[in-house]
C-alpha cells in the first residue's frame, strides 16, 4: 500500500419530491430492472504499466470567468459542458477556442453549502438521444436527472425538461457526494456522501455514503449485491471522483475526516468501512472492511475529481492545491511506485480533471466555491499535458 505522511490537519475543505427506500424512487417511465454485465473487481488490464515517475505541464488555459464550477462531461466532438453549483447552470465550453455558451439552468436545484449543481454525464447513447446526465441538490433531497440538449435552440433555452430518473439521495450542508459518470459497462454510476450523518454510511436503506449502480433509466442492474437495490458499495464518507482504468476497474476518490483521506479499488458489495475505518484499518480493528489503496493527510489532498490516463490515475486536490498521480501496476491493488504531486499551489483549489485524449487532461480550478482565495480569471480550465 502507498502511504504519504505528514503533519495531521483537520479537513476544512471539504422537479417533484419524494422519498426512496434502497432502490430510491423513480419516473413511471422507468421499465425495471435490466440485466447486464457485472463489472469484474479485478480484471487483466491490457495495457502496459507507465514509468515510475511521471510529469504534468499546463499547456494553456482554455477559458477563464467560471462560476463556482463543478461537474464536467466531454461531449462526443471534444467540447465540454461544466456545471455551476451555486448558479445551477450548464456552459457548453469550445474546445479548440474557449468560446463559451450557456446551454440553461436546471429546474428545481438548490444550492447551498456543499450542495447545488454536481456532477455531470453525457449519455452513453449520445448520439441517438441527446441526453445529459445531473447530480443536483434540492429543497428535499439530491437526485439525478436527465435533460435532451438541442443545441439548435437559442442559447439559454437548449436544455429540456428534467426527466428524474433517481430521487431520495440524502441532502445536507455538506458531504452531497455528486459525481456521477457512465462506465465501461455503459450502466451509470453515482457516488453520494453521508450528509455529515456518519451512520448512514452503514445503513443498508439508506442511499447516503455509497456507490449506485443503475440503468440509464436509473433501475437496478442484475449483476449488483442487491438484485432490487442501486447499492453498489457501502461505508464512504463523502465519494468525490469516479474513473476506469485500462483493465476496466473502477477507483473512487474520497473525502476524509481529519486524518485520512483515500483512493479506492472499488469491488462490487465491497464496505469501504466509514465511520468504523478512516484510512487503513488498524491491525486488529475488526469488520470486513476493504483498505485504500492509497491515503493522504487531509492537508494534502482533500481530493475531487480524478480521471485515468497514461496508465496512472489522476486526483485533483482541493484544500492540497495539487495534482495528485497514482500510477497503476497491472492487475495489482498497490500502486506502482510512490504518488508524485503536481502544480503544488499554483493554481489554487483544483476541482475536477477529466481525460482529454492521449496525453492530455481537462483540469478545472475550484477557488470561487466560498473555500479558495480567487484570483484574476479564476476559475478556469487548463490543458495539461502528463506522462
Amino acid at each position: 500500500m502507498a502511504l504519504l505522511s505528514a503533519a495531521a490537519l483537520a479537513l476544512t475543505a471539504g422537479c417533484s419530491s419524494s422519498s426512496g427506500g434502497p432502490g430510491g424512487s423513480r419516473t413511471s417511465g422507468a421499465t425495471g430492472a435490466t440485466t447486464a454485465a457485472s463489472p469484474s473487481a479485478v480484471p487483466s488490464p491490457t495495457v502496459s504499466p507507465p514509468p515510475a515517475e511521471g510529469s504534468a505541464k499546463v499547456v494553456s488555459t482554455l477559458t477563464t470567468g467560471l462560476d463556482s464550477p463543478w461537474g464536467l462531461a466531454v461531449l462526443p466532438g471534444g467540447d465540454l459542458l461544466v456545471s455551476s453549483r451555486d448558479e445551477g447552470t450548464v456552459t457548453r465550453v469550445d474546445a479548440k477556442t474557449g468560446g463559451k455558451t450557456l446551454l440553461g439552468s436546471v429546474p428545481g436545484v438548490s444550492p447551498a453549502g456543499e450542495g447545488g449543481l454536481l456532477g455531470l454525464a453525457v449519455s452513453a447513447t449520445y448520439g441517438a438521444d441527446h441526453q445529459v446526465y445531473a447530480y443536483f441538490t434540492t429543497e428535499s433531497d439530491n437526485r439525478i436527472a436527465r435533460m435532451v440538449y438541442d443545441e439548435r435552440r437559442p442559447a439559454g433555452e437548449q436544455l429540456g425538461a428534467p426527466d428524474t430518473i433517481l430521487r431520495g439521495i440524502p441532502k445536507g450542508a455538506v458531504h452531497n457526494g455528486g459525481r456521477i459518470a457512465f462506465g465501461p459497462d455503459r450502466m451509470l454510476y453515482a457516488g453520494t456522501g453521508e450528509t455529515g450523518d456518519d451512520g448512514l454510511a452503514q445503513d443498508e436503506d439508506s442511499l447516503a455514503g455509497k456507490i449506485l449502480r443503475m440503468t440509464p433509466d436509473g433501475e437496478p442492474v442484475h449483476g449488483n449485491p442487491e438484485a432490487d437495490s442501486v447499492v453498489y458499495s457501502p461505508g464512504h464518507r463523502n465519494v468525490q471522483g469516479l474513473a476506469w482504468d485500462g483493465g476496466k476497474r473502477l477507483w473512487a476518490s474520497e473525502f476524509g475526516q481529519d486524518t485520512w483521506d483515500e483512493l479506492n479499488l472499488v469491488e462490487p458489495g465491497g464496505n469501504y468501512g466509514w465511520p468504523e475505518v478512516e484510512g487503513l484499518a488498524p491491525k486488529g480493528a475488526g469488520g470486513d472492511f476493504i483498505d485504500p489503496v492509497a491515503q493522504w493527510k487531509t492537508a494534502e489532498a482533500s481530493p475531487s475529481g480524478i480521471a485515468y490516463a497514461k496508465g496512472s490515475v489522476w486526483m485533483a486536490g482541493l484544500r492540497g492545491e495539487r495534482l495528485w498521480r497514482i500510477p497503476l501496476s497491472g492487475s495489482a491493488k498497490e500502486p506502482l511506485a510512490k504518488p508524485q504531486a503536481f502544480l503544488e499551489g499554483t493554481y489554487g483549489r483544483l476541482r475536477t480533471v477529466a481525460a482529454a485524449g492521449g496525453d492530455k487532461l481537462w483540469v478545472v480550478t475550484g477557488n470561487t466555491d466560498g473555500r479558495g482565495d480567487p484570483k484574476p480569471g479564476d476559475d478556469r480550465i487548463l490543458l495539461v499535458e502528463v506522462e
